[in-house]
């Protein structure tokens, strides 16, 4: 288990998870007609998929700019999320 983790593998299998995830968010939308669509979800999964990434870069030992860049990018992510969000009137 420990190389599972230190290896990244980990993240990977976040990344493969979150790649169902979308594929089943849009057969459930379009076949269905259930739950959200993709573009409304997009920025959700983008900022998963960045921070998988980041935390990937962490445990290989990859150099401090492979996680900030992409944890600053899953930032920008959750912020659009967020006027979007604000955009509909969510809470």
């Amino acid at each position: 288990m420990t190389d599972f983790v230190s290896s990244g593998r980990m993240a990977d299998l976040v990344l493969a998870v979150l790649a169902v995830e979308a594929v089943v968010l849009v057969l459930l939308h379009r076949y269905g007609g259930r739950g959200p669509g993709l573009r409304r979800v997009l920025p959700f999964l983008v900022a998963g998929a960045l921070f998988a990434l980041a935390l990937r870069a962490a445990l290989v030992g990859a150099a401090w700019p492979w996680i900030a860049g992409p944890l600053t990018a899953a930032g920008v992510a959750h912020l659009v999320e967020l006027a979007r969000a604000a955009g509909r009137g969510e809470p």
